[in-house]
């Protein structure tokens, strides 16, 4: 080994015993100031402010999850629904079509007949399919709406004109309480109006005896009750919710006029009356009427519109 490599070891074990020097010496105030703390005074708890919001954000993160929950069942229950509704028609076009293709028919004639009960079916059961389609478009956005403020005491007023006549044919009392003509819903007029009689017309469609009627709340919390009170037996539209297991007989009924059943109109409704920013809800009437007739009321909350000249 040269004299010069040996000069240059000597000076690396020199300068690595001093930085390993300075670094004890470093490290020994930061080791002693430490145990000072941790001895004399304990590290006080952050507090509840300091702290990040945790249990905040997993209640957030909850309610958030039920709420995706509850849509996710809303919406398996809506195509649910849509299946068996269209369920009952379809299997009566495929009875028709397999008398006609066994050869079944006594004549030509009989033949004719089938066909023809099959054409119209099949033109039924493609409005069915158009009136839920169209409300699916309106629920994703596809076809607007005509929201506008609009003076609740004349779609009232229409609905009763449009649906009195239907309840007297049948000598069912359909009653009217005059709703505040200075009340103004942010709605679509048409829609509203549609759905009024909907469920109007649906619940004198099942009606045994009793009447309807129509009535306003005072309105509050920026939003205004329609009140709907109707006979209970009335109410039909209270189907198994597991549509997939139930049987067909909710649809039966309506199989020979391919009709949606009360259940399904009931959903769609309350699908209309939230793309509105509103709600349909049904609750026990709260009107006194004899102790044998039992009612349920159909409440569907509307936005009120606010006067501006209330804002200031």
């Amino acid at each position: 080994m040269n004299w010069s490599n040996w000069i240059y070891l000597g000076a690396g074990i020199a300068l690595g015993m001093l930085f390993s020097r300075l670094f004890v010496r470093w490290l020994r105030p930061k080791q002693a100031s430490s145990n000072v703390l941790s001895s004399s005074s304990p590290v006080a708890p952050l507090d509840q402010e300091d702290m990040p919001p945790i249990s905040q954000q997993l209640q957030q993160t909850q309610l958030a999850y039920q709420m995706a929950r509850e849509m996710s069942q809303f919406k398996a229950g809506f195509l649910a629904r849509t299946t068996h509704e269209l369920r009952s028609p379809l299997n009566g076009l495929i009875g028709l079509h397999q008398l006609i293709l066994s050869d079944l028919c006594e004549d030509p004639a009989e033949e004719r007949e089938f066909i023809a009960q099959a054409q119209e079916r099949t033109l039924k059961l493609l409005k069915l399919m158009d009136e839920i389609l169209g409300v699916a478009r309106i629920e994703h956005g596809m076809n607007k709406l005509d929201i506008q403020p609009r003076p609740l005491a004349q779609i009232l007023e229409e609905v009763h004109n449009l649906t009195y006549m239907l309840a007297a044919n049948r000598n069912f009392p359909l009653q009217l309480l005059p709703a505040d003509p200075e009340i103004y819903v942010l709605a679509d007029y048409l829609w509203l109006r549609q759905i009024l009689i909907s469920l109007i017309d649906t619940a004198i469609t099942q009606m045994d005896e009793g009447s309807i009627c129509i009535s306003t709340s005072i309105p509050t919390s920026n939003f205004v009750n329609i009140w709907l009170d109707v006979p209970t037996h009335a109410i039909l539209w209270s189907e198994p919710i597991d549509l997939i297991k139930s049987e067909d007989q909710p649809t039966q009924i309506y199989q020979q006029k391919a009709a949606l059943s009360p259940g399904m109109r009931l959903l769609i409704n309350q699908t209309l009356v939230e793309v509105m920013g509103g709600k349909l809800e049904i609750l026990p009437s709260t009107i006194a009427k004899e102790p044998t007739q039992q009612l349920t009321r159909l409440q569907i909350s509307i936005p009120l519109v606010i006067p501006e000249a209330d804002l200031l």
